[in-house]
């Protein structure tokens, strides 16, 4: 079974891999060019249920409770920051959703939006990616017992199914590979 740290490692990989399509549909928008609407729908999907809903909900609901009980600290601490990240997060994900419903039903400003949107999204989430990998994890993984491990692994599949339902991060995960290879195809 892996562990609860290398299972949120790899959600990163693709949470970054998505953010460099979204950053190369939101350089064609910025030139006015356009984009399909339901293209970055798809990609603000990503964002709001890939990244919030189920990444998002496997540090809040398992990991940072249980940093928190071995006495890692959570207000002024990692903890802290990473939940106040995640909210930031949020709101910008909510803002893409929006920006990207305007646009596909052909209010072309909301494309430069949705593309200023993007590129700070992916700032915000870079960096917390590089924060989580470099220092919080590290910091788990000295703390987390096997055992705890094990159940955090377990709790984390049966939240995905709950909360976003069966097959869903599965569907999110070949659309984001779909993205990125059109992405990188049109020469956005």
């Amino acid at each position: 079974m892996a562990q609860p740290t290398v299972i949120l490692r790899k959600e990163h990989e693709a949470i970054e891999r998505m953010l460099g399509a979204a950053e190369q549909f939101a350089t064609k928008l910025e030139r006015g060019e356009t984009v399909q609407g339901p293209l970055i729908e798809d990609i603000s999907e990503f964002f709001a249920v890939f990244v919030d809903k189920c990444h998002h909900s496997k540090e809040e609901e398992f990991l940072f409770p249980t940093l928190a009980k071995k006495g890692m600290p959570v207000d002024g601490g990692p903890i802290g920051v990473m939940l106040h990240e995640h909210e930031e997060g949020r709101a910008l994900a909510r803002r893409l959703a929006e920006l990207a419903k305007a646009y596909g039903a052909g209010d072309a400003t909301a494309g430069k939006e949705w593309a200023a949107a993007a590129r700070r999204h992916a700032r915000l989430l870079r960096e917390h990616i590089q924060k989580e990998n470099g220092v919080l994890f590290p910091m788990a993984e000295g703390l987390l017992s096997p055992a705890e491990e094990e159940a955090m692994t377990a709790n984390f599949a049966r939240m995905e199914e709950e909360k976003i339902g069966h097959g869903t991060h599965e569907r999110l995960h070949v659309r984001m590979v779909e993205i990125a290879k059109e992405a990188a195809a049109k020469g956005a």
